[in-house]
């Protein structure tokens, strides 16, 4: 069942024109895009120390590092 999906696939791919594979690229490539932009988005919402402030995507993620390390201490601090 699956090698039939699989083979069905393959040969509607080997149907498309250069430019519909081209579209389905650009599209799926977006779509990626699209996701990891509304995670960093919400990661600044979530984070107190990113909101407000405009900053690069790796400072978004040192800063979430940081923020999860903290939490993660007080939670073993809260348990002893």
């Amino acid at each position: 069942m699956v090698e039939d999906d699989e083979e069905l696939n393959k040969k509607n791919r080997e149907l498309l024109s250069d430019d519909q594979k081209r579209a389905n690229h650009i599209a799926s490539e977006q779509k990626r895009r699209n996701t990891i932009r509304g995670g960093f988005k919400e990661l600044t919402e979530i984070i107190p120390t990113l909101k407000n402030i405009n900053n690069s995507k790796s400072t978004i993620l040192f800063k979430s590092v940081d923020y999860i390390k903290q939490l993660d201490k007080r939670n073993k601090a809260l348990k002893d």
